[in-house]
């Protein structure tokens, strides 16, 4: 363990750099997708009970590795048994393979908001605005520079300085826009050409009251792989990120009321989301226009809404992809660190020279990211059934595949090599209760590595 190894002033300094980083793309334009389409108040009830087990379980035995080990990700899981070194390295190449993308991602959220914020966001509402845009060879690498520049700015300032103080500030700006763009969805009415009046509140309903055709087994089980699935971009698990910001904690910190508020913070925001973009979108556009995922819901559907809400609409367009910039910002600062720890704990590097390294391997592979829709263009079936190209291949690596291997090597090792007590002690060594003790050691050694194992087998299309 290193002497000077930097930490969160506090507890409240933690909680909203570990939400910041839960708080990302995944949950503003996956949650709202998936809630839609999987039968509205059926993925949330599930959701909700996964939080508060499965992901509950996931997060709090993270938070707690680090926290104990005072290591990063790379280096922790050697340091708990050297002959799992190998997992601690799988959990480091996670967030080296989603930060090129995820900065690439960033940098069309980095245009979009500037289009909205010069007063042509309307522009972003022309058919084929967006495909000309990512199939164009140099501005989505100039906007992806500059999604990277920005991350890097923070991870340089280090964990109190610049980590701590980005997300304080932040993240109640955050919050702040995600409710007054919610509270103005909700307000919504829109008549179509044929008379037929939709209001953002019907759309509400949708979100909340669970569709009959949602309540067979079938149903049950995709929206249960669906809502599992989602608690990983939710919750910034199994890649590295919690292992990381624990090991910043402070040892007095009350470590389950923290992943507690982890949990809130989180499930809120996620459901704020679906409540800012579902009845906007189906006001204006109907069922169907729901049923747009990932990039073709924020960057498509979306400034239609905006466009058909007239003068305002370029105004809201502006509030929304700021709130989408600063939750990206936060996650990519989080996905970055995570690398960094990594190469100072195992390379002895310094904080400069380990952010400059990264960010020179996101930049290189951000650019070919870039080129993945122009120059490099493919298109492969994945053994889910997808078509991709590079970003989506990426994507389904380090998402579908290594993040559920970390995850399950994670609770065979503190399940049933370390045991469960190996948490415990972590948790109430200041004299702190664990609450949800049985629930954890059940989820832990039985359910979670059951469940991660399917999920597994479901990405590679064998269930």
């Amino acid at each position: 363990m290193r002497k000077n190894r930097n930490s969160f002033t506090g507890s409240i300094g933690f909680v909203l750099a570990a939400a910041g980083s839960a708080v990302g793309l995944g949950n503003i334009w996956r949650f709202p997708y998936l809630a839609a389409r999987d039968g509205g108040g059926l993925f949330l009830v599930i959701y909700l009970i996964l939080a508060v087990t499965f992901g509950f379980t996931l997060l709090l035995t993270e938070v707690a590795i680090g926290r104990n080990t005072k290591q990063s990700p790379l280096t922790a899981y050697g340091k708990l048994r050297p002959k799992w070194k190998g997992l601690g390295v799988i959990a480091c190449i996670i967030p080296m393979m989603i930060m090129p993308y995820y900065c690439v991602i960033g940098g069309w959220v980095v245009k979009y908001f500037l289009a909205f914020l010069t007063g042509s966001g309307v522009q972003t509402a022309t058919e084929g605005y967006f495909t000309d845009f990512i199939t164009d060879t140099s501005t989505p690498i100039g906007m992806m520079i500059v999604f990277l520049f920005l991350t890097m700015v923070v991870v340089l300032g280090g964990v109190d300085k610049g980590i701590e103080k980005f997300s304080r500030i932040v993240m109640p700006l955050l919050v702040f826009l995600i409710i007054i763009i919610s509270a103005f969805s909700l307000t919504i009415s829109h008549t179509d050409d044929s008379g037929v009046v939709r209001t953002g509140m019907e759309g509400l309903k949708i979100l909340f009251i669970p569709s009959a055709e949602s309540l067979n087994f079938q149903s049950i089980y995709t929206t249960t792989m669906d809502a599992m699935g989602q608690l990983f971009y939710s919750l910034s698990v199994a890649m590295g990120i919690m292992i990381a910001y624990g090991s910043y904690m402070k040892d007095e910190s009350n470590l389950p009321k923290s992943v507690g508020q982890i949990e809130i913070f989180d499930t809120a925001i996620a459901f704020l989301a679906g409540v800012m973009i579902i009845p906007a979108v189906y006001a204006f556009m109907g069922k169907e226009g729901m049923q747009s995922s990932g990039p073709g819901l924020m960057f498509v559907s979306l400034p239609k809404v905006f466009e058909a809400m007239g003068p305002i609409g370029n105004l809201i367009g502006c509030l929304f992809f700021a709130m989408v910039l600063f939750a990206a910002t936060t996650s990519a600062v989080s996905i970055l660190e995570a690398i960094v720890s990594s190469f100072i704990d195992k390379f002895h590097m310094e904080r400069k020279q380990a952010t400059l390294a990264e960010g020179l391997i996101a930049l290189v592979l951000g650019i070919v990211v870039c080129l993945g829709y122009n120059k490099f263009y493919f298109e492969i079936k994945l053994p889910n059934g997808a078509v991709a190209q590079i970003l989506d291949i990426m994507d389904y690596v380090s998402n579908n595949l290594l993040m559920p291997i970390v995850a399950v090597g994670t609770c065979i090792l503190v399940g049933w090599i370390l045991k469960p007590k190996y948490v415990e002690d972590e948790i109430t060594k200041n004299g702190e209760k664990f609450a949800r003790k049985g629930v954890y050691n059940v989820m832990i050694k039985y359910v979670a590595p059951i469940m991660l194992v399917v999920l597994f087998l479901k990405a590679l299309g064998i269930v």
